[in-house]
């Protein structure tokens, strides 16, 4: 049995549930691998995912495509390459209170914003207020990260970052309107988060064994697509005590179509991605140039 290690990106949600299936079922067994999930509660997200993996605490980590790009460009870099993508479709949104006067991204000028210290997001947020006609002035600031949802519920920011399918399905039922700003409706050709990624050398050394992992991954998220009742089960007996009244039913429902079909699963377009990768180049976000293939190894590992 090969023994593996995934951070998750955040408390175990919606996004993670083929995860929790695939071990559940035993579909990792039968890869033989003995996958251990790692959830930021442990550390209270002392290491993010993308830094886990790069201290080789972990296999895999789950995060945003920018970690591929920040951990290439840093001053000590570390290759990293995206295996998998969760989702299809972004199925995240900037947001503020429905009861607010924020109504349009443009009205985020001089507002506080709950960030996420993530290496773009910042500006990213910045461009979209431009985008809207706004001037792009923000008040950013750096909660603590499992803390920072509630700085917008509580008032202590004006916007944060979140996904619908998850804080977004909590704040209905909560009967908490929000306004949701997609960064694709304000011109930001934004591509996939989260993703799987690994160590680029690892990956090819230890191809195999990585193909074996993402079919077991792959059989588990595909399961919640005709098993709904058995996934939210599942995925029931992992979320943290604060996210007990998180209708997960209506999770899944809205999530279950961005997992994608038993034909593409996990892949990552390579046109999509350079669309990004091009946009935070002519924005100045980032002075080097990036090809999606220089980062993007899913087409070859999900065969």
């Amino acid at each position: 049995m090969n023994e593996l290690k995934i951070a998750l990106d955040w408390t175990p949600n919606v996004n993670h549930v083929g995860f929790f299936v695939a071990q559940e079922k035993g579909f990792y067994e039968k890869e033989e691998v003995d996958l251990t999930i790692i959830s930021p509660l442990t550390d209270d997200y002392a290491l993010t995912p993308a830094k886990k993996l790069e201290l080789g605490q972990v296999d895999f980590a789950l995060c945003p495509t920018e970690s591929l790009i920040s951990f290439r460009t840093k001053e000590s870099p570390f290759s990293m390459v995206a295996i998998a993508t969760i989702l299809q479709d972004d199925l995240s949104a900037i947001v503020t209170l429905g009861d607010s006067d924020i109504a349009r991204p443009k009205a985020l000028d001089g507002k506080v914003y709950s960030s996420y210290k993530a290496r773009y997001e910042d500006q990213i947020v910045r461009e979209m207020i431009k985008n809207d006609g706004g001037q792009g002035h923000l008040n950013c600031i750096y909660p603590e990260k499992l803390g920072i949802w509630n700085t917008l519920l509580s008032g202590k920011s004006d916007a944060t970052w979140i996904f619908m399918n998850w804080e977004g399905v909590e704040a209905e039922a909560k009967g908490v309107k929000l306004n949701y700003f997609k960064l694709g409706d304000f011109g930001i050709p934004y591509s996939y988060s989260p993703v799987i990624a690994a160590s680029e050398s690892y990956s090819k050394r230890d191809g195999e064994l990585y193909q074996r992992f993402l079919r077991a991954t792959k059989k588990g998220f595909l399961f919640c697509r005709k098993n709904r009742e058995e996934a939210i089960d599942i995925l029931s007996r992992q979320v943290p005590p604060s996210d007990v009244n998180v209708d997960l039913a209506k999770a899944l429902e809205v999530t279950v179509e961005a997992f994608g079909t038993e034909n593409g699963w996990g892949q990552i377009e390579d046109v999509k991605l350079q669309m990004f990768l091009d946009w935070l180049a002519k924005k100045g976000l980032e002075k080097q140039r990036f090809l999606a293939a220089d980062i993007n190894a899913s087409l070859d590992l999900l065969m």
